[in-house]
Formats: structure tokens, sequence, C-alpha cells
């Protein structure tokens, strides 16, 4: 499947003198791209929940992905920042009234409530919701039926339904915030392998890949696992370990072939911010860059929604409205990217079929 003409007008040339340069072959890279149900298929359901788990895998998701932070108690669970009142109904609940506060979490002042002032009983007593209402109304319908689920669970879920469809169905769990975590004494890295050792995974064949956006925890679990490591990087900015640790560092000089040497020495792959591989639409070599330094790149994140597109994949005005995802995929697909995170599984799914 080819991209459309406004895309081909603006990036073609580039890309076909990238895809031109074979890129090194690595032992641990997939033959076809992987499909990641990012926090689920985010959006049809509220993210990071067992439905939007289960419907993920149902759309043909490979893996599926957890945020992980931690409970007062030093329970694991799935919930995209340790803040929960915009994916949870905490802040209608008149008993957690007086658990509202104020955290700095990675340098950032932070109002709200936090997993780490409820047990895990508490936590379950709470029904998640609709993240981005006014993006996908459509979501919100689902609000107050489904609990907030452990990694435990989602590992359960991926595991039966992986023996009721005959394939493998990995988890791709993200340390969120690991510094500030192990600075309030609920280190993530120990809890998460023990997690993973409790149900057998602890090979790198093993379908599992841990993520994070800091270093110094995926460069404690290089010590502590074998399962696969990705280094996430972000179009701007620096990992917050880098930040406390006075390293000047930004994640652009991560994205360069010295820097992805580094991430080479603890970690298998990197997990990119599309607008670090393709920013407009128009290729770097960064894909290219990174498979020479044998590791495995998935990009994030791919949505449907114009507004996470960029301008030569939008179809008219409304922010909210589908864009053109299938020509973004084939842009990033004829790159050679391993894979890709995607918020409708579907879309990711067909258009890999497709190429």
């Amino acid at each position: 499947m080819k991209p459309t003409i406004p895309v081909l007008g603006l990036a073609g040339a580039l890309l076909a003198a990238l895809v031109a340069v074979p890129s090194s072959a690595t032992a641990h890279r997939e033959e076809e791209p992987i499909v990641i149900g990012h926090r689920g298929a985010s959006g049809y359901r509220p993210e990071h929940t067992l439905e939007a788990y289960r419907l993920a895998i149902a759309q043909g998701a490979d893996y599926i992905e957890p945020d992980l932070v931690s409970t007062k108690d030093g329970v694991l669970v799935a919930r995209h920042e340790n803040e929960i009142s915009g994916t949870t109904d905490v802040s209608a609940r008149p008993e957690f009234t007086a658990r509202r506060t104020t955290k700095t979490i990675d340098g950032t002042a932070v109002t709200g409530w936090f997993t780490e002032d409820f047990t895990l009983a508490e936590l379950k007593t709470l029904r998640a919701k609709e993240r981005l209402p006014q993006v996908r109304p459509t979501n919100t319908v689902f609000d107050g039926r489904y609990e907030v689920p452990t990694l435990q669970e989602v590992i359960d879920l991926a595991k039966s339904e992986s023996r009721r469809l005959g394939r493998t169905i990995g988890v791709y769990p993200e340390t969120k915030h690991p510094t500030y975590f192990q600075n309030i004494g609920l280190a993530l890295e120990e809890p998460l392998v023990r997690v993973l050792r409790r149900n057998g995974l602890t090979k790198k064949k093993d379908a599992v890949i841990i993520q994070s956006f800091e270093t110094a925890n995926l460069r404690k679990l290089n010590r502590l696992t074998d399962v696969k490591l990705a280094q996430l990087m972000d179009a701007s900015g620096r990992p917050y370990d880098f930040a406390v640790a006075g390293d000047t560092r930004t994640y652009a000089d991560l994205a360069k072939p010295d820097g992805l040497k580094w991430i080479a020495t603890y970690a298998d792959g990197v997990g990119v911010n599309k607008n670090l591989i393709a920013p407009g639409g128009v290729p770097t070599t960064l894909v290219r860059d990174a498979h020479r330094a044998d590791l495995i790149v998935h990009a994030w994140t791919f949505r449907a929604e114009n507004q996470f597109m960029a301008a030569p994949f939008r179809i008219g005005m409304d922010p909210n409205a589908r864009g053109d995802i299938t020509a973004e995929y084939a842009l990033f697909f004829g790159l050679g990217l391993d894979g890709v995170f995607a918020d409708h599984p579907d879309t990711a799914v067909a258009a890999r079929a497709g190429r």
C-alpha cells in the first residue's frame, strides 16, 4: 500500500533514498512489524482497563501495553499516571476527598489524587473513565464500568487469550516515574521483576518488553532480568534521571548514532516518538541508525484523529475527525519500523496486512 499523493510529494524522495539502504538485520527483530495496543484499544474503550486490552487483542494486537504505577501497599497497577483524577471517578467519591493533595512529580507540581496514597483494595472501589472525552465522546458510555487492573490481571488476560486464540499475546509494560517512586520507597523494578518471574517471564525470547523514559531504571533492570528492554525517547526534553544526575544529554542526543550505541549497551530497542522519525511527515535516518546499532525500533503513538497526525495525513479541518491513518502507517512501515503503538489497533493490523 502506497502513501497518498500529498505524502509522496512531501517525503517521497527522502523515503526512497532511506529504504534503498538496507538496515542491518538483528537476531531479535520480528519478521513482521508488531502491533502494540497502546493502553489497550484506547481509541475505543477507556484506557488501561481489561476491556480495552481485551478489545485490542480481538483486533489483532500482538502486545498490550500497561503503564505501571504503585499502590500504597506496593502493588503494580495499570494507570497512565499516578495522578488518577483524569482516568477514574475518584473526584466524585466523598470518602476520598481528603486525599486530594499537591505533589512534585519529575520537577512539576501536580494536584489531584495519587495511586501511592491508596491501597489496592481502595483503588478497586474506583471505576475508570475516558481520559479524552472531548476527543472520544463515544468512549464515555463505558465510564463507570471497569476497575483499575493490576499487572497480574493484565498478564492473566494475555495468557488466557493466548490459549483461547492459539497465538501469543505479549505484554509491554512501562515503568512510570521510576525515580519518583524510588524516592518515596516504592521502587517499581523489583516488584515488576517478581511478577514476571512468578509468571515464568524471565528470558529474552519471552513475549514481554519493559520500557521507560528514564535510563537508570532500565540499566538496573538489565541487571535484574533477561527480558527485552526498550528505551523510550520523546521529541523534546531529556530523561528525568539525567536531570537529577546533572547529565545534560537530551532525547535528541540519544537519537543520534552515538546515543543509540550507548542505549544498545543496556537495551534491546527504542520506543520513539514518531516526530523523531518523520517530523511533519519527512523521514530522518533514525530507524536506519538504530538498526545499525542492533536496536529494534517501535514508534508511538498512532492515533486515527487528525490532531495527532502530521499535516499531510489530515483530512478536513475537524481535529477530532479521522485522518488518513493508512497513509501514515504506509510511510512508517516503509522505513523498516519494527512495531507501532496504536490507539486503534485494528487500523494498524489492516495497514500491516495491506503493505
